[in-house]
């Protein structure tokens, strides 16, 4: 079963990158901060997760850094930085705090399609 998880503040990105998603055959749910995705987490399990990195109250770093550390999501969830600003060295600060690669934004079906066949998805 193919379940993600996309967390993003702003709904118009959320709603794509779900569409996107489910056309490819995922199963998703969606929330708009981390809070709600730890709480989601806590009680679900996912294969995927599609984590925006600048959100108020808790940022996506934080976020994938409580992730990792609770193990939350299920063994080897895979977690995605979902950025619309990610130049080399934030790239690499964003693989140190835990996550699996960067997806960066606006997401298009092909840039999806090259993550999750990084991933070990396709």
């Amino acid at each position: 079963m193919k379940n993600a998880l996309v967390v993003d503040d702003n709904d118009v990105n959320r709603i794509l990158a779900t569409r996107l998603l489910s056309k490819a055959g995922w199963t998703v749910s969606d929330v708009d901060c981390g809070e709600a995705a730890l709480d989601f987490l806590g009680a679900n399990t996912v294969s995927l997760i599609l984590l925006d990195v600048s959100m108020p109250t808790m940022s996506g770093q934080e976020v994938c850094k409580r992730i990792r550390a609770g193990k939350l999501g299920g063994d080897g969830v895979k977690i995605a930085a979902y950025t619309a600003h990610a130049m080399p060295e934030e790239v690499q600060e964003f693989l140190d705090c835990g996550f699996d690669t960067v997806l960066l934004k606006p997401m298009s079906r092909d840039r999806l399609t090259a993550t999750l066949s990084e991933l070990g998805f396709a």
